[in-house]
């Protein structure tokens, strides 16, 4: 009776300290508790990510900047063997320069010409839908609101940041700032991100990271030399053969030169309908003004940039570009391109890491 006593005793005590449902001491409930919280914070992030997209689009936009202006100070530095900083500082003031010359100097033609140019699109567009509406293909009703309705649904949503002039101008100026602090020491946040990462993760992310700074350099490199010689190029030729509104159209297939495929074809028919509106003539030259500059452009930048840089398929990068500009309006079609590239060497990167540690796994 006595035995019978002590052993309900200490199972009763063995009962008390068993774990209960608020603690865990349990391997089990770790275990479980672990993998809920993986899969927990892994959903916070894509909603954190859906919800905060356009600031970091920003962030990337600002970090292809830095890329172009450290591009600029590496490039400037073979010729002058200056400071980085003094450099740096050299390729900033060059670009306000720039901005500052365009806007007070070219600024008041352009703007001219823009006001133009929406009146003589317009009027091409309205004579190619009576066109199309003498030879049986249905009556055609456009005017500039349903053309800007429809390109703004086939881009996709245009978020606030840039949806406006003052909104556009405030995230250009963010940009550059964060792009300049990016550019004056990369090194500085570089090493802040890895020293949040395990030890045995960051010689890895360093060498990433150094490949994503070549290609992305390479890569704005190439996509800076093409816009000039695009823009430059279709500015001297609408001049000479008498194309209104030469520098508009430069400024434009310039401008346009950024997104590749889909720029192309964009400054393609604004060049070609502000051509014909000066005449049959002078519409024959615009054809022929672009498909030469497009072939100067494909032919003989881009297989050169590629050849520096990862060789991304055509119809990938469209692919990309439909995609991102569908989900992430304007600035998800210009930072496509970018953000393939970056992708493309990661993954590359890490099928050399499986490569290696399969090659290691299998020797003897």
């Amino acid at each position: 009776m006595a035995e019978r006593k002590e052993r309900a005793a200490a199972q009763a005590k063995a009962s008390a300290e068993a774990p209960g449902p608020t603690e865990i001491r349990s391997q089990l409930v770790r275990t479980e508790l672990l993998k809920a919280g993986v899969w927990f914070g892994l959903a916070l992030l894509i909603g954190a990510c859906i919800i905060l997209i356009q600031p970091i689009l920003l962030i990337f936009a600002g970090i292809v900047m830095a890329s172009m202006l450290d591009g600029g100070t590496r490039l400037l530095g073979r010729v002058l063997p200056i400071a980085r900083g003094w450099r740096l500082l050299i390729v900033c003031l060059s670009l306000v320069a720039f901005l500052t010359w365009t806007i007070l100097f070219a600024g008041s033609q352009i703007a001219d010409q823009a006001a133009t140019l929406q009146k003589v699109v317009m009027g091409q567009v309205e004579r190619i839908a009576a066109w199309a509406s003498d030879h049986g293909m249905g009556n055609l009703q456009l005017d500039t609101k349903t053309i800007t309705d429809n390109l703004a649904g086939t881009v996709g949503r245009v978020t606030a940041a840039v949806g406006t002039v003052l909104g556009a101008l405030t995230s250009l100026v963010m940009i550059l700032v964060l792009g300049i602090f990016l550019a004056i020491e990369p090194r500085l946040y570089e090493r802040g991100v890895a020293w949040m990462l395990p030890m045995k993760s960051r010689e890895n992310f360093y060498i990433t990271t150094a490949r994503m700074g070549f290609t992305l350099r390479r890569l704005m490199a190439g996509r800076l030399l093409g816009m000039l010689v695009e823009g430059v190029g279709t500015w001297l030729a609408c001049l000479a053969v008498g194309i209104p509104m030469a520098a508009l159209m430069g400024l434009l297939t310039g401008l346009l030169a950024f997104i590749p495929n889909i720029g192309a074809i964009v400054s393609g028919v604004l060049l070609v309908l502000v051509g014909f509106s000066a005449g049959t003539d002078t519409g024959l030259y615009a054809i022929i003004i672009y498909f030469v500059v497009q072939t100067v452009d494909g032919y003989l930048i881009v297989p050169m940039v590629a050849k520096q840089t990862v060789d991304l398929a055509p119809a990938l990068v469209l692919a990309a570009q439909i995609l991102f500009g569908a989900l992430l309006g304007i600035m998800g079609l210009f930072l496509a391109d970018p953000i393939v590239a970056m992708i493309k060497v990661a993954l590359e990167r890490e099928a050399e890491r499986n490569a290696g540690a399969q090659g290691t796994a299998s020797s003897p």
